[in-house]
């Protein structure tokens, strides 16, 4: 597999993505309400079978993906991306079982999954969470799926895409106190649980974010994803898919509002010339392209590190995300500067990327957690 050039079916592959996002996905896009879930938009994901290839996708395609979308549709890169992360946990440590039940209906776009890690005082670090499983030996799952025993689950769960809108969430809650990540177990949670309720965030994102209140819910073996005490693996194991992806989101963007600028700066009149003529744009718009293409190439580097199985693959997943939303964050920033006013007008592609590329560096592990887990790589070796 290439790590620094992609080869024509992929290149032809990427370009087939933007042109299904405009002609499809966008028109949906345009449709949805900002803060819930657009289940057209994610049916329509289903019909393209692009959820499909969620499950069996190596992290570089998964790249592909994403930034491909990201480029023309953020809104159905988001929607791609929020079926991944709730439903990777059910395809990689789900039983037979629960991959029958529940990953057709994510494939088919029908069935929407959240991912439930954060909460209130556990966000980047995510071993410090206290979602707590309360051993209950009289109640199993509520499904019938428990023949010895369960838990009951009490706390809270924030800053979670989709809720409370999903049809079910891969929860990561505290089976064994004063245990560190040690203690930690998966659990898929259907959103019709008794117990759980959920309510909406009012965020800068577009995207539907919300917290979810657990007030008893029973859960019970046949709910467990993976082994019981072993949920901190499923979580990071999903995280280091696709930290690199996030890296690919956020090239998309940048690369979205390089286009932008370029064609801005090559039309745009001004001081008797085009702004592209004046040094200090083309400068600027060069520095713009020549970090985007760097981001890229480590995201890509470190997409291929993972699907071969290299060992330094949590290093390499942070730099990529690090870079990658640092740089699509400066690039938008330039961008808006780049276009001036006209880039703040509500409704405007660089105002909706500008909304879009500040959430990137704090979610699946902010910037700074990022650099944490980089230092720590390498004076390991």
């Amino acid at each position: 597999m290439p790590v620094f050039s992609l080869d024509p079916a992929q290149t032809a592959w990427c370009a087939e993505l933007r042109a299904l996002a405009a002609e499809r996905l966008r028109p949906l896009a345009e449709k949805g309400e900002p803060g819930h879930v657009n289940r057209p938009l994610v049916a329509a994901l289903g019909e393209l079978g692009l959820l499909r290839r969620l499950f069996g996708a190596g992290a570089l395609e998964l790249c592909l993906m994403r930034e491909s979308l990201a480029r023309v549709c953020t809104e159905a890169e988001t929607a791609l991306a929020l079926q991944g992360l709730g439903a990777h946990p059910v395809a990689a440590y789900g039983t037979p079982g629960q991959r029958e039940r529940w990953l057709p209906g994510v494939a088919a776009g029908g069935t929407v999954a959240a991912f439930a890690l954060s909460e209130p005082g556990a966000g980047s670090d995510a071993a410090a969470l206290a979602l707590e499983a309360v051993p209950d030996g009289g109640h199993g799952s509520g499904d019938g799926s428990s023949d010895g025993g369960g838990w009951r689950l009490s706390g809270e769960k924030c800053w979670i895409s989709n809720a409370p809108e999903a049809d079910f969430y891969t929860v990561f809650a505290r089976t064994a106190p004063d245990a560190g990540a040690r203690g930690i177990t998966a659990f898929l949670v259907p959103a019709d649980r008794p117990g759980l309720t959920g309510s909406p965030l009012d965020m800068l994102s577009p995207h539907p974010i919300g917290s979810l209140l657990f007030d008893g819910v029973p859960v019970g073996p046949g709910d467990v994803l993976g082994e019981t005490g072993a949920g901190f693996r499923v979580a990071m194991d999903t995280l280091n898919l696709f930290r690199p992806s996030v890296g690919a989101f956020a090239v998309g963007m940048a690369q979205a509002a390089l286009d932008a600028t370029l064609a801005h700066t090559a039309d745009r009149t001004a001081f008797g010339g085009v702004l592209k003529d004046l040094q200090a744009v083309s400068h600027q718009v060069a520095e713009m392209a020549t970090r985007t293409e760097a981001a890229r190439l480590l995201v890509y580097a470190a997409a291929a590190a993972h699907d071969e199985g290299a060992p330094d693959v949590r290093g390499r997943a942070a730099m990529a995300k690090l870079l990658a939303t640092e740089t699509a964050q400066y690039v938008v920033d330039a961008a808006v500067q780049l276009h001036g006013a006209r880039a703040l007008r509500r409704g405007h592609l660089l105002e909706h990327l500008y909304r879009e590329v500040r959430a990137p560096r704090i979610y699946e592990g902010a910037t700074e957690v990022q650099r944490t887990i980089i230092a720590k790589e390498l004076y390991a070796s």
